[in-house]
């Protein structure tokens, strides 16, 4: 029975031994760092579960005041009361203004409104306070292009496919940017 006991405990530790890489690589985390790092892989399958896991950190102020205005800001720009975000989000930024989240959804409404000026310093504050904001990369990618600077526009691109390799919106962006910048030969 000891030996039976002893060659079972072999097998289950050579198994676990075996997967701890595996298991590690997708073990649940809170930190950003590397969530980003697992959904720079290209390989990742499970990217859009990380990709929320990362955008709900980010959305966490450490206030409860503050994240609550932040809801309130999402919720009026779905119900198309732009103004009225803005309003929100104007005060998260009032109340934290190291919370880049803020100014990212600031950036986004500004957008919404057509005041791409005004969204483009927004986009500067919260890739200053997060460099690795993905979403405010592309919102930049995407003011930049629209302003005509389409080869500023592909290296802002570039560096958001660097981050996150799987979304198909900056794959469609690169290769309108790329196409831009190299010319269409006839």
């Amino acid at each position: 029975m000891t030996v039976r006991i002893s060659i079972l405990n072999l097998v289950v530790a050579a198994a676990l031994w075996g997967a701890s890489p595996l298991m590690a690589q997708d073990a649940p985390t809170d930190d950003p760092q590397v969530l980003l790092e697992r959904l720079a892989d290209p390989a990742q399958e499970r990217w859009q579960r990380i990709e929320r896991q990362i955008t709900r950190l980010w959305s966490r102020s450490g206030s409860a005041s503050v994240d609550l205005l932040l809801q309130r800001g999402r919720d009026a720009m779905r119900e198309g009361q732009t103004d009225a975000a803005i309003d929100h989000f104007s005060a998260v930024i009032d109340h934290a203004p190291e919370f880049a989240e803020g100014w990212h959804a600031r950036a986004t409404a500004w957008f919404m409104a057509g005041r791409l000026g005004l969204a483009l310093a927004d986009l500067e504050y919260a890739l200053a306070l997060n460099p690795q904001h993905f979403l405010a990369m592309m919102g930049l990618g995407r003011i930049l292009e629209e302003f005509g600077y389409p080869e500023q526009a592909l290296e802002v691109m570039q560096r958001v496919h660097a981050i996150h390799p799987h979304r198909d919106d900056v794959k469609a962006a690169l290769e309108r940017l790329d196409k831009a910048v190299q010319g269409v030969t006839l």
